[in-house]
């Protein structure tokens, strides 16, 4: 990892928070300079009030800060739009955030410098860093969890658009008279709506009733709630509903890779999230569909599971914090 070292202190004593929160969970880790994950908490998000979301962010700082009092800043990443200059959330779409300048409270907290940034640009940040997109001068990155996250780097660096919300990648539009989107997004037919983890367990769901004998309907006759990683689960178990279910959604999330890559040519699509737990029953389809849909040569570019799995946003957030102390220290 290519990082520039700060100079009072020695870039191996650095260490830094990274805040991911996403639409289920709230991740909190204390990386070293190397990405090594030193300190882990991990809280549940979805349900929460904005005033309960702020709260538990600031108590799960707290703890990361007692377990790990040395560190020197906080790299914060959330599924939002952003004013990045002003360190101000704008909206969420599977959160209740909004209108809030989190930078600021989270820096007057803690007395320590703070970043905000998009969780999808984070996650983008380290598999292009220390990930699998590492050597690469352009690569997309779209997490897929509760909903779809997406980064970009173009020529090296994260692009964020003119005012920092770029670039919401879950909410371009496949299908035209597609299913209202989830949360406060007001579209129809987003990729985020169609190949989400959400959406996977919307499907397998409608898979376990109309196949009772399936794995999923055993599970659904079980009450079991049937969601993403239960899908995944079974299908990995090598039960055939599952399989389709995965199959399609992969198809729809190719569908979305094929519009990227003819506009963006990147060297390589990585993709993150809870849903890589599904591997190449999601990858293998999405990758074909990409390849049959998009223009050539950009039909030829690598599609791949991220390397740093569901972590990537909050050692993304670390890393980002690292790079904001390194230029306070040159500053000096």
């Amino acid at each position: 990892m290519r990082l520039p070292s700060p100079i009072h202190v020695a870039a191996s004593a650095v260490e830094t928070i990274g805040v991911d929160l996403g639409g289920t969970k709230l991740a909190v880790g204390v990386c070293d300079r190397s990405a090594a994950i030193l300190y882990r908490r991990t809280e549940r998000s979805s349900g929460r009030s904005q005033g309960e979301l702020v709260e538990l962010l600031l108590g799960s700082l707290a703890a990361a800060i007692r377990a790990r009092p040395a560190v020197a800043a906080i790299g914060l990443g959330v599924p939002c739009t952003i004013d990045r200059g002003a360190g101000q959330i704008i909206s969420a779409v599977n959160l209740d955030l909004a209108d809030l300048s989190l930078r600021e409270l989270v820096a007057d907290r803690f007395g320590l410098a703070v970043s905000l940034d998009n969780d999808g640009n984070l996650a983008a940040l380290a598999e292009h860093r220390v990930g699998a997109a590492r050597g690469a001068t352009d690569s997309v990155m779209l997490t897929i969890g509760t909903g779809i996250g997406g980064g970009l780097v173009l020529g090296g660096e994260v692009y964020r658009g003119a005012s920092g919300a770029a670039a919401e990648l879950g909410h371009m539009v496949i299908d035209l008279d597609g299913p209202p989107c989830q949360g406060h997004c007001q579209n129809n037919g987003c990729l985020e709506a169609l190949a989400s983890g959400t959406a996977i367990g919307q499907a397998g769901r409608l898979a376990a009733e109309r196949d009772r004998e399936s794995a999923l309907g055993t599970a659904l006759a079980a009450g079991r709630e049937i969601d993403g990683t239960v899908v995944s689960g079974c299908a990995r178990a090598g039960d055939a509903a599952a399989i389709a279910v995965l199959a399609e959604i992969g198809r729809r999330l190719g569908a979305g890779l094929s519009g990227l890559v003819n506009i963006f040519e990147p060297n390589v699509i990585v993709i993150g999230g809870g849903a890589i737990a599904a591997g190449e029953l999601l990858l293998g389809p999405a990758r074909a569909e990409m390849q049959r849909r998009a223009l050539p040569p950009q039909n030829r570019t690598p599609v791949v599971a991220a390397a740093l799995g569901p972590d990537a946003g909050m050692i993304g957030a670390a890393i980002a914090a690292a790079d904001l102390f390194a230029a306070s220290q040159a500053a000096h």
